[in-house]
């Protein structure tokens, strides 16, 4: 792929789908292996924690981002490894039905469909590639992608991934994420451009961040317009 070639990556998660309800079927699958006192207690916290901070940042927790969130809040139960990999992949078994409903950004069809053509879209996410397609379906944005990359492994799934798109330097790509870390800061060390939605992160430095995705479209619409 040509290194000047404008690249769009994209994430998933907490970026293009919307939503806590994937994060609590996670956290409710983790919950059916746990005695009931101890489900009835993560049930309880995890949710109480997503209505305070949407983004799975609870202050103190170290937390990353939601998923992250249920493995930190589950560590006080002795739960492992094995145990929080066998609850995920059951979570991902109910994505977007009623048990994990998700919904879509307002407007982010028509944005990738108008970015079509100035720059390669790419979806990367960490989540394995289980009711990816009918996520997608359902959130408006089947197509809309140029490329569509599961498991990824950010953050260090990211250098092969950036190595395939642009090369060593990404300087004509553009990372939108909700997690600094996994999302934009490989990104960012290869001279990449970078859009952070969520809450302020102080080790964070991206070149745009804004509360919402929709906050961002128009300096998203400024990048494309820039000369190549």
């Amino acid at each position: 792929m040509s290194q000047q070639q404008r690249v769009m990556v994209w994430d998933f998660d907490g970026t293009v789908a919307l939503g806590s309800g994937p994060v609590l079927a996670y956290a409710n699958a983790v919950a059916a292996e746990l005695a009931a006192p101890a489900a009835r207690q993560l049930r309880d916290e995890v949710e109480s924690a997503l209505e305070l901070h949407p983004s799975g940042r609870l202050p103190g927790s170290g937390a990353i981002d939601g998923y992250d969130l249920v493995r930190v809040l589950a560590a006080q139960w002795g739960t492992d490894a094995a145990l929080l990999s066998r609850a995920y992949r059951q979570s991902r078994e109910l994505l977007a039905t009623p048990a994990a409903p998700i919904h879509p950004v307002p407007g982010l069809a028509d944005v990738l469909a108008a970015a079509r053509g100035n720059a390669v879209l790419v979806l990367a996410t960490n989540a394995p590639d289980i009711r990816l397609d009918d996520a997608l379906r359902q959130l408006g944005l089947d197509g809309a992608f140029d490329i569509v990359r599961h498991s990824v492994g950010k953050p260090r799934g990211m250098a092969p991934l950036l190595d395939e798109l642009a090369g060593p330097d990404a300087g004509a790509v553009l990372s939108i994420g909700d997690v600094w870390v996994n999302d934009l800061q490989p990104v960012h060390a290869r001279g990449g451009m970078t859009a952070l939605i969520g809450p302020a992160d102080p080790l964070a430095t991206p070149s745009m961040r804004a509360e919402t995705l929709e906050e961002l479209f128009p300096a998203i619409a400024d990048w494309l317009a820039l000369p190549s």
